[in-house]
């Protein structure tokens, strides 16, 4: 239990609105319901939710103390009450989610608590299959990520072994992703592999793609193969043989065919013409191309997963199926 006493600063607003900046974690209908069955009371007494403070009171919580905690980046999943997830394939070691655009991945600097991993782990959480108290230190986590304008899906293990082996594959490069986008012109040729060698500004948090190597620059090779054209536009399919910042959105703009929509490496003047101001860009399907052993996520071995659907191809490319 714990007992706050009234001042003047905190006098005036009703005993809900305080309760939620005391208890920054606890949810709002779960405080309502504290509040109806005395879980939180005013000077020892039930109070309504809309009861007045008054400098002096004393209101009693009680109400487990991790819901006092300030959110951070581990507890933030205790605020979401109705985690919002796309889930593409679950088993008992792994999600696969559908991370729409506009959705961070992980908490940034101005940190917020509606992010991918966040609703995965309020997820698992409510439905029993993660209890932090019982953990020493594995928290569900993400074995890739995708940039916040980028949707597509993303691989979450549920267990410290799964999350081994799954950063392992993806470091072998034993698990294949395929990327769909829309970008201005006709490639040609249609069908190819676009190499180069990407250096990173990380100031400027921009990549410029290089044809010769050069101090701090990477490797960046990205098969592609041109599936329908019109109006200007190009349904482009693309697998990454290297994974690089920024690597599809470069390198197409490097080639002439910048993404529509890309604020950062496309066409200003299309994307004003076009009205989309977020990159065309989908990770849509993924494979699990063991060649390696995978011990007890072996079962995945050769299982491909796709998105059920991708907004921005049905939009402009409404003849192609997934």
């Amino acid at each position: 239990m714990k007992e706050f006493v009234i001042r003047k600063n905190d006098a005036g607003q009703r005993l809900d609105r305080f309760v939620q900046k005391a208890a920054p974690l606890l949810p709002a209908s779960l405080a309502q319901k504290y509040i109806r069955l005395k879980r939180i009371k005013i000077n020892n007494k039930r109070a309504d939710r809309d009861t007045r403070l008054n400098e002096g009171d004393a209101v009693q919580m009680y109400v487990n103390d991790e819901f006092f905690e300030k959110p951070n980046e581990y507890n933030a999943f205790l605020s979401l009450t109705n985690p919002k997830l796309n889930v593409v394939y679950e088993d008992e070691n792994i999600i696969l989610a559908d991370k729409k655009p506009g959705m961070l991945c992980h908490p940034d600097k101005e940190w917020t608590a509606n992010t991918l991993i966040t609703n995965i782990q309020a997820y698992l959480y409510q439905k029993g299959e993660w209890d932090p108290k019982a953990e020493n230190s594995f928290t569900p986590a993400l074995c890739n990520r995708i940039d916040r304008n980028t949707g597509g899906i993303v691989i979450a293990a549920k267990n410290a072994e799964a999350l081994r082996i799954l950063n392992e594959k993806i470091r072998d490069r034993e698990i294949e992703k395929s990327y769909l986008c829309i970008v201005i012109g006709r490639p040609k040729p249609e069908a190819g592999t676009l190499t180069g060698f990407i250096f990173k500004d990380a100031d400027k948090n921009r990549v410029f793609v290089h044809p010769k190597p050069v101090p701090g620059g990477k490797t960046a090779v990205t098969v592609y193969e041109t599936l329908t054209a019109k109006n200007g536009l190009s349904l482009v399919r693309c697998r990454l043989e290297t994974g690089r910042t920024h690597q599809i959105r470069a390198q197409f703009a490097n080639a002439g065919h910048p993404l529509l929509g890309d604020g950062k490496y496309g066409s200003g003047r299309v994307n004003r013409e076009r009205g989309e101001n977020g990159q065309m860009l989908y990770s849509y399907k993924l494979k699990f191309a063991f060649t390696t052993p995978a011990d007890s996520l072996e079962y995945l071995k050769d299982k491909e997963f796709t998105v059920e659907n991708v907004d921005f191809a049905e939009k402009y490319f409404p003849e192609y199926k997934l």
